[in-house]
């Protein structure tokens, strides 16, 4: 199953999530090395009660790769720790960010109120819906089972729209039953069919630059991936019921115009040439050979009709 860029906790470091909440390791240090998240430090500290703070580190001066590597794994690194155990986050790109007076200012920041963005007036909207029983609470409607929409999605949905991404993969937690971000990238269109999973369904958003008639284009492509029978029947009913809520999501509430939604079976279908097609079909003119009307019904030969001079 891929997520975020791929990249994943050693076994090393699962093992020590494992045992490192029993109150006697106080603070780690988790780095990238050789693709793989892994354990550079770790602090014990006593048996005293704590809430697990995650800090993001990345200095100003950091090479512009490094920094994207570091933030779309950052999903990862908190999934496999456990999201529900840490209890605030902080990004530092100087050392007094994240020093106590840093987190002390971050901490004054969330108590006042600040104006939202067009994610989170997006996110807030939704909420108050699920709690007025609006589209996006758990329920079933004629039109499909609507699940909840994480708010790491709904920052993707927002990035992505307004030209910061070009791939979000989506994901259902059957067991929560609720739609989280499985991925999120910038990625061409070359690189579209190997994000694909063969074993699992999925949703992808796909932002497509190209020309048309002369026109500069960004397409966004909507994409419902189901391996024919490598997945459970449960699984590809609930995509398939999930779909239809999730695009209203899509776009009435975060407002995004979708040029295409296409469901597929094969990963290697994504091509640059396929896509195209599907957005812009080529129109097929018949032109119908009309012939000449008929003419009337022959009723045998025809009457002479004698001119009143002919009879005098």
């Amino acid at each position: 199953m891929s997520h975020q860029t791929g990249i994943q906790g050693s076994p090393e470091l699962k093992a020590f999530f494992g045992k490192c909440k029993d109150g006697k390791v106080r603070a780690f240090k988790v780095v990238i090395k050789d693709e793989e998240l892994v354990l550079e430090k770790s602090y014990c500290q006593n048996e005293a009660g704590y809430e697990w703070l995650f800090i993001s580190w990345s200095p100003d001066n950091s090479p512009v790769r490094q920094k994207m590597l570091y933030a779309s794994t950052k999903a990862t690194l908190k999934k496999e720790f456990g999201s529900g155990q840490i209890k605030d986050e902080i990004f530092g790109t100087q050392r007094e960010d994240v020093s106590l007076r840093g987190f002390n200012k971050h901490v004054e920041s969330e108590r006042a109120p600040q104006p939202l963005s067009s994610s989170e007036a997006i996110l807030q909207q939704i909420k108050k819906e699920e709690a007025c029983g609006g589209i996006d609470t758990k329920h079933q409607t004629m039109q499909g089972v609507s699940f909840p929409v994480s708010a790491d999605l709904i920052n993707a949905f927002c990035d992505l729209k307004d030209n910061r991404l070009s791939y979000v993969q989506m994901s259902i937690d059957m067991d929560k039953e609720e739609i989280n971000l499985e991925e999120r990238e910038n990625i061409q269109v070359d690189s579209l069919a190997a994000r694909i999973p063969t074993d699992h369904a999925r949703y992808h958003l796909f932002r497509l630059p190209h020309s048309h008639n002369g026109d500069n284009l960004n397409s966004i492509v909507f994409i419902y991936s189901v391996p024919g029978y490598q997945c459970s029947v449960k699984e590809r009913m609930l995509y398939s019921s999930c779909k239809a809520p999730l695009l209203n999501v899509i776009e009435n509430k975060i407002g995004m115009e979708l040029a295409k939604k296409i469901e597929i079976d094969d990963p290697q279908e994504l091509t640059e040439e396929f896509l195209l097609e599907e957005i812009h079909p080529k129109q097929t003119i018949f032109k119908q050979k009309f012939s000449k009307p008929k003419g009337p019904a022959n009723r045998g030969a025809r009457r002479l009709l004698k001119s009143q001079n002919d009879t005098e």
